[in-house]
């Protein structure tokens, strides 16, 4: 038996349940998790198959028995704002402008305060710059505690905002999704990442067919998401799939950010309408929104109207014409009254004194209001038996544990294990990645090509002087192109940025299952990469080592691959642009170059510049393969008469240059003829000061500097995706 709250029905919407707290009822209605349990017998014995038609309803329930009441009062949220002083010099008569310290305060929420109750709808209307997205935003924790003033209750407690993460979802106002993923897929996933592994894929399927008939996608859901090069889904049809990803585990409480958005209005009606079954089936809904039709306005609960960040109105929309007509402005027949409202307020706004008026008569009007009738809503539960109820009906099935002594402990911080969110992760982004082949295959053709073009145009070295100085040439170009071509992973987490900040804000997986997957994605394409330029390049170009030395060789490139891609990821976490971070990536990589020892020997280099020949990651592949080709010591590069090749007398006929070998022998007493090996491959390294590290450790180095931008961005990931106004 559970406690059941009898229901009022609005004049106003069709089945529209608001609640009278007073009258208590006890009925008997099935649980969440009984539901979810019958869907598992239906499915039969094998759970990879998924009824149809037989699937768990998500349509609200006859009465309801949780109430959950959302109290906030005196929110008030400023920041620094800093100004220009514009000063007329008086010599050159020229205008200059220099810029101050903060000298004023621009305030974006002034003593805010309302409700929000469980089974509506709560929307916030305003103009644009009236502050509705920063109140979402106060209500969704994602203002910083020391710049946001005020109070949150939930049933008349404190509400942590680590208990907050848990029972509450924030949808976006923009629609963050991956466009290669069919509807089905993106909801799967994010019951994936939602839903508890305890769970049997079958009921997470289950879950996942009756969202997907809530949100009326049934016809879409096969139908990849799309973008600017795909054709996908309608934009109506993103939104809601936008809500049903946060939604998934039926959260408590829902913030949306301007949801109707950029939609027509049909579209518009029907994401509302999705809505108002979300909030009758036992969540608090707070939404943002620009201006309802009429329609819309049908279907909300209460709305607040804000100005300039002060409360304008607050109320049920059925109080809008008393509300105006006793302001002396009152709502002509058969006009959209928010539109009346927000042209109102907006001819206030331009007026001498403002909405000053107008928030002093909604403040005298509520107290009013409030003496007169008890509009102050009452729960029977406290916070720890409401959410523990709460989830023995079915909500925050994450949570379905025994309840604890402090609310936060009755729901887990992550729903699953490091490695399922790995696991869930990586098969996501490699699906999306499968799907978009011309992106791999736009870098394996740059490698290719690049490959291509280094083996002919080092066919075959000899083992001359010319030969070892292209040598040089050929391995510093190769090294350095293997971290030019990381540069197309760039975008990828830029692009994702806002994916990931929307859904580890809600702790729907851990930021190092994201770093670690992302990281175990990247290793297979990096492989196949490096394999194919090594096996193009080594025997075409003539390098020394036979099979051992492919093997080094081919281990090099990978490790310069790994290495310039995490440089790139890392670099990726930092700039906001992919543009600007090509721009650094290039600039960075070519000073790589210049200090690895190709252009200018080590002890050559400047002593105020030597630093950034350690941090140079070109030096460490660069000084491992041309140890791996001139290591062996009975190979010879410079022999008798070619000592001169390098020198003016590289042109003189050969018999001259023997009678001077000759001279040579004799003051120096020592024979030295044409086959005198004079210089070996040894002596050309040491020549060339690559004497600190044997080619293992330069590997080893190569391989060190991959996992610590790993390490760097995974910091960045901890530290700068907080997701919160300052």
């Amino acid at each position: 038996m559970s406690r059941i709250v009898a229901q009022n029905v609005s004049p106003v919407r069709d089945c529209v349940p608001l609640y009278d707290r007073r009258q208590v009822v006890e009925v008997s209605s099935p649980t969440f998790a009984e539901l979810l349990k019958n869907v598992g017998d239906i499915a039969g014995a094998g759970d990879d198959e998924t009824p149809v038609h037989q699937v768990l309803t998500m349509e609200p329930p006859p009465q309801h028995s949780i109430p959950f009441v959302l109290s906030f009062t005196n929110l008030t949220y400023s920041v620094r704002v800093r100004r220009k002083v514009v000063f007329q010099a008086n010599s050159d008569r020229q205008n200059s402008a220099r810029e101050t310290s903060p000298t004023s305060t621009k305030v974006l929420l002034n003593d805010i305060s309302g409700e929000a109750r469980d089974g509506e709808l709560l929307a916030v209307l305003g103009a644009s710059g009236s502050g509705k997205s920063t109140l979402i935003d106060a209500l969704a924790n994602r203002i910083a505690k020391e710049s946001l003033k005020g109070a949150m209750r939930l049933n008349g407690e404190q509400l942590h905002s680590k208990l907050l993460k848990v029972i509450s979802a924030y949808v976006m106002q923009d629609d963050l999704l991956y466009p290669m993923l069919t509807v089905e897929e993106t909801l799967m996933f994010s019951a994936e990442f939602r839903l508890p592994r305890t769970l049997s894929k079958s009921k997470k399927k289950a879950r996942v067919q009756a969202l997907i008939d809530q949100l009326g996608l049934r016809n879409a859901a096969k139908t990849v998401i799309g973008d600017e090069g795909h054709r996908g889904v309608s934009g109506g049809e993103r939104r809601r799939v936008s809500i049903g990803i946060d939604i998934i585990h039926d959260p408590i409480i829902l913030f949306l950010d301007e949801p109707t958005s950029g939609l027509d209005s049909t579209s518009a009606f029907m994401v509302i309408k999705v809505l108002q079954r979300i909030a009758q089936s036992g969540s608090i809904v707070i939404m943002s929104i620009h201006q309802p039709s009429y329609r819309i306005l049908g279907l909300l609960d209460r709305l607040i109207f804000l100005s300039r960040g002060q409360t304008v109105f607050s109320g049920s929309p059925l109080n809008l014409p008393q509300f105006f007509a006793d302001f002396g402005h009152p709502i002509p027949e058969n006009e959209n009254r928010t539109e009346f409202a927000l042209d109102l307020i907006r001819e206030l706004e331009g007026s001498p004194g403002g909405t000053k008026t107008l928030v002093d008569f909604n403040r005298t009007w509520q107290n009013t209001k409030r003496n007169s009738e008890a509009t102050t809503a009452r729960y029977d539960l406290s916070l720890k038996e409401a959410i523990s109820a709460s989830i023995s009906r079915g909500k925050l099935v994450p949570g379905a544990t025994n309840a604890a002594a402090n609310p936060t402990a009755m729901v887990p911080t992550f729903a699953n294990p490091i490695w399922t969110e790995m696991a869930v992760l990586s098969k996501r982004s490699i699906t999306n990645s499968w799907r978009m082949p011309e992106i791999f295959a736009v870098r394996f053709g740059a490698v290719m090509v690049t490959g291509f073009i280094l083996a002919t145009m080092f066919w075959r070295l000899d083992n001359s002087p010319k030969g070892i100085r292209e040598r040089f040439g050929f391995f510093a170009f190769a090294m350095s192109t293997t971290y030019y071509t990381c540069a197309d992973a760039l975008p990828v987490f830029i692009q994702e940025r806002y994916i990931f900040m929307r859904e580890t804000a809600y702790n729907a997986y851990r930021r190092s299952s994201y770093c670690l997957s992302h990281a175990l994605v990247s290793i297979p394409s990096l492989i196949f990469l490096a394999i194919s330029f090594a096996a193009l390049t080594f025997w075409a170009v003539g390098l020394d080592g036979g099979v051992s030395g492919f093997l080094f060789y081919f281990a090099v490139i990978l490790a310069s691959f790994w290495a310039g891609n995490s440089f790139v990821t890392f670099l990726s976490g930092i700039v906001p642009h992919v543009m600007l971070g090509y721009t650094i990536v290039v600039a960075i990589l070519a000073y790589f170059l210049l200090f690895s020892g190709f252009f200018m020997n080590r002890d050559r280099i400047p002593s105020y510049w030597i630093w950034f020949h350690y941090l140079s990651l070109v030096k460490y592949p660069y000084e491992a393969v041309l140890q791996n080709e001139l290591e062996d010591p009975t190979k010879c590069f410079i022999r008798g008469v070619q000592l001169f090749d390098n020198s003016p007398l590289g042109d003189v006929p050969t018999p001259l240059k023997e009678k001077l070998l000759g001279s040579i022998s004799q003051t120096l007493n020592l024979r030295i003829t044409s086959s005198t090996c004079v210089t070996t491959g040894v002596d050309i390294l040491v020549q060339q000061g690559i004497t600190q590290l044997n080619k293992w450790n330069c590997l080893w180095v190569t391989i060190a500097w991959g996992f610590f931008f790993r390490i760097l961005f995974y910091f960045c990931l901890l530290l700068g995706s907080k997701n919160k106004r300052m």
